[in-house]
């Protein structure tokens, strides 16, 4: 029985700072990333002065890639996360988002680096993984939780395509924990990235809902909670930049 059966009206979520139908998130967020995909990687170097490549390299390194290991990468179109696990003598890696545009920059990227075999791109939603039980070694989701509609489903499914002993590992936009930081990195969010946006893709609308969806996204304790709450063991969470971005980590026994 829906909500509107119960006469609650449809359920809904936010989009940003937008409260919208769960069922218009998708498409909602579909558009953001179709807009800006062949300027993505640009943008988060011009929006984090490369300080995402440090965040990247801190979080393959606590994930420590091995050869017999085989990753999913959950949002990572483009294909930073897996380039960077192949690099390090990782093993098979499966990319699977929900935007085309973006696998397509990915598959582009991997062309142009010759990173081509035991990459696979996959197009499928966080929420409900084209992926089956217990098939992977390592989860990685970096930069996309906070896009997702239900938090929760997602990482229910991280769980399920995890193998027993494999690991949950999230990248993730938080909340920054050094107060002075803290109203600086909000003067640059709302009144900087998204004019830099609008001028390099044209879009300041897609930048503005990603600088609110940060702030919608939940606090490094309650995200450390909801990880717990789907099973996984042994979480732990790693602040970086004072916060401004954390891993999260979980096993699943």
């Amino acid at each position: 029985m829906t909500n509107e059966d119960l006469g609650q009206g449809p359920a809904t979520t936010h989009f940003g700072f937008k409260t919208v139908r769960e069922e218009e998130k998708v498409s909602l967020v579909r558009g953001v990333f179709d807009s800006v995909a062949g300027k993505y990687d640009l943008m988060n170097d011009l929006m984090s002065a490369g300080v995402h490549r440090l965040w990247k390299a801190n979080f393959l390194d606590w994930l420590r890639p091995q050869a017999n290991q085989t990753l999913l990468d959950v949002g990572g179109g483009t294909g930073d996360i897996a380039f960077g696990w192949k690099k390090r003598g990782g093993g098979p890696a499966i990319v699977c988002d929900i935007n085309k545009e973006m696998l397509s920059v990915g598959r582009d990227r991997a062309v142009d680096r010759n990173v081509v075999s035991q990459i696979n791109w996959v197009c499928g939603n966080a929420e409900t993984l084209p992926i089956p039980d217990g098939s992977v070694d390592r989860y990685t989701i970096a930069f996309c939780l906070r896009n997702v509609t239900h938090w929760d489903r997602a990482i229910a499914e991280a769980y399920r395509v995890l193998k027993p002993g494999g690991r949950f590992m999230c990248l993730e936009f938080s909340k920054v924990v050094v107060p002075g930081l803290r109203e600086f990195y909000d003067l640059y969010s709302f009144k900087v990235l998204p004019k830099v946006g609008g001028m390099v893709t044209g879009n300041a609308e897609a930048y503005q809902y990603l600088v609110e969806s940060i702030r919608k996204f939940p606090a490094q304790d309650d995200m450390a909670q909801m990880v717990r709450d789907a099973g996984f063991s042994r979480v732990e969470v790693r602040n970086l930049s004072g916060g401004i971005a954390a891993i999260h980590s979980g096993w699943r026994i």
